[in-house]
């Protein structure tokens, strides 16, 4: 996936498209231990094997879904980083309310919902080394399209889609998201 109008200095320089993986959080552990590039993005339409927070399976069975993982090498204190995963949360509503007029709440400490259902959660993980927090592997999965869900989750999940009868542009997202998260980033690491 080519992210047009890609203004950062290197988040989602280098990204990776799959029709159909295991995880997109799985693939970037896979590429850190091989040589992975800082601000590396692994996109999917389609996860067999997602995961969410506390080991909880993440669905993404259909495509136009948003589903992401990104690296990020951090080599600060832990403290600077601190709360990262509610600004991701509060970036993608900034993004979701100024391209799709969409208001989505945030529940702490790592999901999107609306009108009590979950639309997107953010799985945030990290290597620490001492009080150094090396590097950060971040995933993101957003169901903006997909209209039904399994008798596991029907009652307590949703998508934009079905709760605003709205299109959402994948890559423009992802795209908005990068340039506006990277500098938030950038800044953490440097003050």
């Amino acid at each position: 996936m080519k992210l047009k109008n890609l203004k950062t200095k290197f988040l989602g320089k280098e990204n990776y498209f799959y029709d159909k993986i295991d995880s997109t959080q799985k693939e970037i552990w896979r590429r850190v231990n091989q040589k992975i590039k800082n601000g590396t993005l692994v996109i999917a339409d389609i996860q067999t094997d997602a995961i969410g927070t506390h080991g909880r399976k993440w669905y993404t069975d259909l495509s136009n879904n948003i589903a992401f993982s990104f690296y990020l090498e951090a080599d600060c204190k832990i403290e600077k980083l601190e709360g990262i995963t509610i600004q991701i949360a509060e970036v993608f509503k900034q993004i979701f309310k100024d391209l799709y007029n969409v208001n989505l709440e945030i529940k702490e400490p790592n999901d999107l919902y609306y009108n009590g259902k979950k639309i997107g959660g953010i799985l945030t993980e990290s290597k620490v080394l001492g009080e150094s927090l090396r590097f950060l592997v971040i995933g993101i999965g957003i169901n903006t399209s997909q209209t039904t869900f399994c008798d596991e989750i029907k009652n307590i999940a949703s998508s934009i889609k079905k709760e605003f009868g709205k299109e959402i542009d994948i890559e423009n997202v992802i795209t908005e998201f990068c340039n506006r998260f990277e500098n938030i980033f950038i800044e953490r690491i440097e003050n």
